[in-house]
């Protein structure tokens, strides 16, 4: 993150965007077999799926035979090889690469950037991010910086991670009442995002938010709330799978005590001045990129998963 925008309180989009490292000095036939191991698909199906023979995918493996241009591409996109993994792939088989890494800051991409920064001041009172293919955050609205309030100065210095700041014990991290879940539920998600980009950065983050030290699990099972239940919390109200939150999430003069809460998807429960506000996260990426920059970006937005902070933040931001 390059710079803030302290008029309308947003982060602006940041001039650049990293991605995953390829292998460098294999030839295309050894990347594209990893790669189709990866994905656990046979040399008959792919050949299926391409239009084209087993014979041909294994000479193609074992550089008995060299794929054309169109191959590699076909390959690739049946195998969901990532943007710039296919790059590297035409580069092995000695072909130009086809896809363009162009900076966000680039005027090529004003618009693009601009439709972005529209999107996500106007999801505000609720946060709303944009990150990388390293959770490094490139536009974030109000709504995410309200929930920074407090949060040391050195993890907010750019480039400023979506991944490091939820997870840090200095961070968001204390805060948010169902760390054990959340927690466990950001590293999958990060697993998956490896497995399929195969990026030592991505890793190298992973390893680093892995070691911070884990939640205390507490005690077993029991017929109370566990130790990051809010308060006025009823665990298990019953077979439905519903529980009640009480009114440690509304604000001042609401009258409502309680209110059912569907687990229709994880929440993240976390602390903002004495209440407890509940999101669940939704994940956006651009249908069919054809640039590696824009692959690479994600639009995750936090939506309410109660009425209490509905309220709540629409009376911050009143």
């Amino acid at each position: 993150m390059t710079s803030t925008a302290h008029t309308s309180g947003s982060v602006s989009v940041s001039a650049g965007v990293r991605g995953g490292d390829s292998a460098a000095g294999q030839g295309v036939g050894p990347l594209l077999r990893g790669w189709r191991e990866q994905r656990r698909v046979s040399q008959l199906e792919l050949a299926l799926r391409a239009g084209s023979s087993a014979r041909h995918i294994s000479f193609v493996e074992t550089g008995r035979s060299r794929p054309s241009e169109e191959m590699v591409l076909r390959l690739a996109e049946h195998l969901d090889v990532p943007v710039r993994d296919r790059n590297s792939l035409l580069l092995a088989a000695g072909y130009a690469p086809r896809y363009p890494q162009t900076p966000l800051a680039d005027p090529a991409l004003d618009a693009l950037r601009e439709g972005v920064e529209r999107l996500i001041r106007g999801y505000e009172p609720y946060p709303a991010l944009v990150v990388d293919a390293t959770y490094d955050v490139v536009a974030a609205n109000r709504g995410v910086l309200m929930l920074l309030d407090g949060v040391p100065g050195h993890l907010l210095a750019p480039p400023l991670n979506a991944m490091r700041l939820t997870l840090h014990p200095e961070g968001l991290a204390p805060r948010i009442r169902n760390l054990r879940e959340w927690r466990g539920h950001l590293l999958a998600q990060m697993e998956r995002d490896i497995a399929l980009r195969r990026s030592e950065p991505l890793r190298a983050l992973y390893e680093e938010v892995a070691a911070y030290p884990a939640p205390d699990p507490g005690p077993g099972p029991g017929p109370g709330p566990g130790p990051e239940a809010e308060p006025g919390a009823v665990p298990d109200a019953g077979p439905s799978g519903e529980s009640r939150v009480g009114a440690v999430g509304s604000v001042p003069g609401d009258e409502e005590a309680a209110e059912p809460v569907s687990r229709f998807a994880l929440p993240m429960r976390i602390e903002h001045e004495g209440r407890v506000l509940s999101f669940v996260s939704s994940i956006s990426t651009f249908n069919t990129p054809m640039d590696v920059t824009v692959s690479e970006l994600a639009i995750e937005t936090l939506l309410p998963a109660d009425r209490a902070t509905v309220t709540y933040l629409h009376s911050l931001m009143s």
